[in-house]
């Protein structure tokens, strides 16, 4: 089992959900958040003034997936998630030892 946490643009979140669920992934949890990559922020005009906005608003996307599910779960965000441009975000991936799903108290793949 997989946790996969991906930062992606706000637009995207739409995409990304339905190419994760045509792959299979039951549940995911979305956070918005703000950072800076490569992007390093922007300026922005207002009121005739302009300003650097540092921190670009994202979305951060955590889905637990079952190792047979992993690759095409991985390839969906890749591939829904792209602009072609920077600022696309980051997808990370971390092994999961163990999953217990609260209300059964079902245990591994099973929990997901």
């Amino acid at each position: 089992m997989k946790l996969i946490t991906a930062i992606i643009r706000p637009f995207k979140l739409d995409e990304v959900r339905e190419a994760l669920t045509e792959v299979g992934v039951s549940g995911i949890t979305v956070t918005e958040v703000k950072g800076f990559g490569r992007q390093k922020g922007h300026t922005e005009l207002y009121r005739g003034a302009e300003y650097v906005v540092d921190f670009l608003p994202k979305l951060k996307i955590e889905c637990a997936v079952a190792d047979d599910d992993f690759d095409a779960a991985l390839d969906a965000i890749s591939k829904s998630a792209a602009t072609g441009k920077v600022g696309d975000g980051k997808i990370f991936v971390v092994a999961l030892d163990q999953v217990i799903r609260i209300r059964t108290g079902e245990l591994g793949a099973d929990a997901l």
